[in-house]
């Protein structure tokens, strides 16, 4: 099996910065596409950023300029760095892997359990 966690949550004033972290673990063979998606009360769930396996990352509108996605395969982590937070960025976030287990012939989407980061004065 794989377990992601992800850690760096919390709370923060407007302006803030927090950095997010998820360490997949378990039985990884290869990891290819990671990112980030995040979830406010009463809405769905949204992508928030993303960094293939290359490299290439894909960023929401919203939180463009503001957050930078990175990734070190060494320690299977995934990294969010969040700079000029926003009230509106307040959400539970969600690390999401897909990663090609041991023994196993395709890929699958793994999820963690979230992190709750809050903005607010």
């Amino acid at each position: 099996q794989v377990q992601l966690v992800e850690s760096g949550g919390g709370l923060v004033q407007p302006g803030g910065s927090l950095r997010l972290s998820c360490l997949a673990s378990g039985s990884i063979f290869r990891i290819y596409g990671m990112g980030w998606y995040r979830q406010a009360p009463g809405k769905q769930r949204e992508l928030v950023a993303r960094i293939g396996s290359g490299g290439t990352t894909n960023y929401a509108d919203s939180v463009k300029g503001r957050f930078t996605i990175s990734r070190d395969d060494a320690k299977n982590t995934v990294y969010l760095q969040m700079n000029s937070l926003k009230p509106e960025d307040t959400a539970v976030y969600y690390c999401n892997a897909d990663v090609w287990r041991v023994g196993v012939r395709t890929s699958a989407d793994y999820w963690g359990q979230g992190t709750q980061v809050t903005v607010s004065s």
